[in-house]
Formats: structure tokens, C-alpha cells, sequence
């Protein structure tokens, strides 16, 4: 089957080889590249609102923003592959591996810095959207709310991907303070995120431009 019959005409290559890969039985990519991907299709689209608002409205520094947090954003989806790989070989070692322990847990809080790395990406995020949700053209407010949404995804997914590779070192400093990076994170922009989407919802909803 050509791909154009499967992932459609204008579908990028990367695009779908990613997801293909992404659909398979390999171990990578997986939740951490695609919260990655996820995070910079939010970013995408508030760098497109901010840069078309630009025109009348003073969004320039907000859009430059939100194109520096996409780049961020792409380069973590590799970042992520790479930190997990050592993880997945610790977790193939036999149970009398010498040092296996170790190893694991040292392999599995490396595997955490991508995602904590992401929430605090997304944080930023956070605030920026904040920002352009009041200043972006109300034919862009849609395209705002839906990278808030993607946002929002993205910290969601971060967290998880923390706390799945800490669990491995409970009662360990390293993963407690981890877990306490990805819980302000969340507490900080989960609600900014939910604000500017539900704002948004309700203005369009309701005919109100604010």
C-alpha cells in the first residue's frame, strides 16, 4: 500500500513514520516521545496565532516564545529515546546481574530527565498562552485554547512518565525529589492550562470576544 493511501496526501513522511513507529511492538518511541510531539504541536499553534496576531496586535516576543519552546519540544522527543534505551537494557538484565540494581535505579532516574524536562516546558507554556489568550485575534482564540489543550496533554504525560520511571526507587532521595519537581509543575500549570481552556471554550461558546 502506498503511503499516501494510508496516512493520506498530505501526510509528511516524518509525520508518519513517527506514528507508525510509534504503533509498534518496539519499546521506542513511546509515551515520552509522543508527549514531546504532543507539546510541540501546542507550541506549533500558539507560534502561529502570536505570528498572524503580530500584524496589529503586540505579540512578536510571544511568538518567538512559543517557537523557541517548540524546538525545545522536538529536540526531547530524541532526548527521551535516548535516556530510555539504557533503562529498557537494565531491565533485561538477569535478577543475579551483578549491580543490578544499581544500575536500574541509576538508569531509571536518567530516564526521568526528559519528562521533567518537558513539565517544565510546559509550564512556560503555560504562561505564554496566559498571555496570548488575551492578546491573540479573536479568529486565533481557537487555535490558543486547542495548544492549551495540547499543553495540558503534554504535563499530563511528563508527569506520568516521571512517576512510571521512579517507581522503581521508592524510598530513594533522588526519585523523592523528582517526583516533587514533576508535582509543582503540575500544580503550577495544570491550572493555567485548564483556565485558558475553559475561557476560551466559553468565550466561542457564547459569542463573547471579550
Amino acid at each position: 500500500m502506498k503511503r499516501e493511501e494510508e496516512g493520506g496526501a498530505g501526510m509528511d513522511n516524518t509525520i508518519f513514520s513517527f506514528t507508525e513507529a510509534l504503533a509498534s511492538s518496539a519499546p521506542t518511541p513511546g509515551g515520552g516521545g509522543a508527549a514531546g510531539l504532543i507539546a510541540a504541536l501546542g507550541a506549533s499553534l500558539g507560534a502561529m496565532a502570536a505570528r498572524i496576531s503580530a500584524k496589529k496586535r503586540d505579540t512578536a516576543e510571544l511568538a518567538e516564545r512559543c517557537e523557541a519552546l517548540r524546538l525545545r519540544a522536538l529536540a526531547l522527543i530524541e532526548a527521551d529515546e535516548e535516556a530510555f534505551l539504557p533503562l529498557s537494557a537494565a531491565y533485561r538484565l538477569p535478577k543475579d546481574a551483578p549491580n543490578r540494581a544499581e544500575t536500574l535505579r541509576r538508569a531509571a532516574l536518567d530516564a526521568c530527565q526528559p519528562g521533567v524536562n518537558l513539565l517544565l516546558l510546559c509550564a512556560e507554556a503555560a504562561d505564554v498562552l496566559a498571555a496570548l489568550r488575551e492578546k491573540a485575534s479573536p479568529l486565533l482564540l481557537s487555535d490558543v485554547g486547542c495548544a492549551a489543550a495540547a499543553c495540558r496533554a503534554a504535563l499530563l504525560c511528563a508527569a506520568m512518565n516521571v512517576y512510571v520511571n521512579t517507581k522503581p526507587c521508592s524510598g530513594d532521595a533522588e526519585a523523592a525529589r523528582l517526583n516533587a519537581l514533576a508535582e509543582s509543575a503540575l500544580q503550577a500549570a495544570l491550572p493555567k492550562l485548564e483556565d485558558t481552556e475553559l475561557q476560551i471554550l466559553l468565550r466561542l461558546r457564547d459569542g463573547n470576544d471579550g
